[in-house]
């Protein structure tokens, strides 16, 4: 029986990769059964300046899983991010962000393996923020001077970090779960509780309980601050880290940094109901239409949905024709050259024409 999932082009180059994607995907074999949906800048137009339909989240609840492109999220202004929209609207809790070294890849390392686990619907990133010079951020400065005995500038935008037991616990023992499941051996709890008691302390508390119930799996905690210079210093140091949304967001780059960069990161949001793959990069849309970008980081999320679709062999299959491409050098984008202007660079097509010739299929 073929599964049916949510297939998401997104804009800017998200087509393009998404495409090469598919391609990879059903290459594999396995029988793939797609709703195609539209969402991000392109189609707000149609749906009321409305980036994410409704159709959209109603597809994805319906189908359970969803792959998607990268969408555009303007920065400063404009509409919120659809990413942050469809993790909130699907109660996408929990995101998982692996960052792996593959030989023939330009990086100062070469044995990275760690999965950057994030609380994806609480912290600054929930979204609760006043704009600077508004009644409800006035009123909110003069409530917390009146009672918490502190002062905020009049000019001062507000945003409100909202970390709570339930939210806590549950990415925790995701995080055991995905290492008992994974065959991995130590989670790290990243925190700054030296400083903000009453979250990032809770956030540890909560950690610490959950791992007293998990003592198969080894524990630690580290301030994020620290684990980042760790990270650069020892990675081999660390397995699975579990964060709270921002330090997520920002770990996991640095994590994509250490194995040669956003194009080889992939990522999977999941929740009780729904589970949503998608690279980690941007849609960089000046690429738009030139065959130019590198679709790796999508196509892994491809074979994270795999897994998740419990098709091992398939995904497995799918990453090693990934890495021996990689570790060939010939077919790949200009980003994976050793220099970006390399002509023998390829397009994104030709880069999924080379990945089902390694499988063996005929393209």
């Amino acid at each position: 029986m073929p599964h049916r999932a949510t297939f998401i082009p997104g804009d800017g180059t998200g087509p393009e990769i998404a495409e090469a994607t598919r391609r990879v995907l059903e290459a594999t074999g396995v029988e793939l059964e797609w709703d195609v949906q539209e969402a991000g800048a392109d189609v707000m137009e149609k749906h009321g300046g409305n980036p994410l339909p409704d159709h959209v989240l109603e597809s994805i609840k319906r189908n359970g899983v969803a792959i998607k492109g990268p969408i555009t999220t303007p920065v400063g202004t404009g509409f919120r991010s659809v990413n942050v929209a469809l993790r909130k609207s699907l109660d996408l809790y929990g995101q998982v962000r692996p960052c792996k070294s593959y030989p023939g890849v330009r990086s100062r390392y070469d044995s990275v393996d760690v999965v950057v686990i994030r609380e994806n619907t609480e912290d600054l990133y929930a979204g609760i923020e006043l704009e600077e010079g508004s009644a409800e951020a006035q009123e909110l400065s003069r409530w917390i001077e009146q009672h918490l005995d502190a002062r905020i500038r009049e000019d001062a935008g507000i945003s409100l970090k909202p970390i709570s037991v339930s939210g806590t616990r549950r990415i925790v023992e995701f995080a055991f779960d995905y290492a008992r499941k994974n065959g991995r051996g130590k989670v790290t709890a990243v925190h700054k509780a030296n400083i903000m008691k009453f979250t990032d302390g809770l956030y540890l508390r909560v950690a610490r309980e959950v791992a007293a119930e998990n003592e198969d799996i080894e524990f630690e905690d580290k301030i994020v601050d620290n684990l980042s210079m760790q990270l650069v210093q020892r990675p081999e140091e660390y397995d699975v880290l579990v964060c709270p949304n921002l330090y997520g967001d920002i770990v996991s780059d640095l994590c994509a940094g250490l194995v040669g960069g956003l194009g080889l990161a992939p990522g999977g949001n999941f929740g009780t109901h729904a589970a949503v793959f998608e690279p980690t990069h941007g849609s960089a849309p000046k690429y738009t239409g030139q065959n130019r970008v590198n679709p790796m980081a999508m196509m892994l999320s491809g074979v994270m949905m795999l897994r998740h679709l419990e098709e091992r062999d398939a995904a497995d299959r799918l990453e090693d024709a990934i890495a021996a491409v990689i570790a060939d050098g010939e077919s790949v984008t200009y980003d994976m050259k050793p220099r970006r202007d390399d002509p023998t660079a390829v397009g994104t097509s030709e880069v999924a024409d080379a990945i089902i010739d390694r499988m063996g299929v005929r393209v």
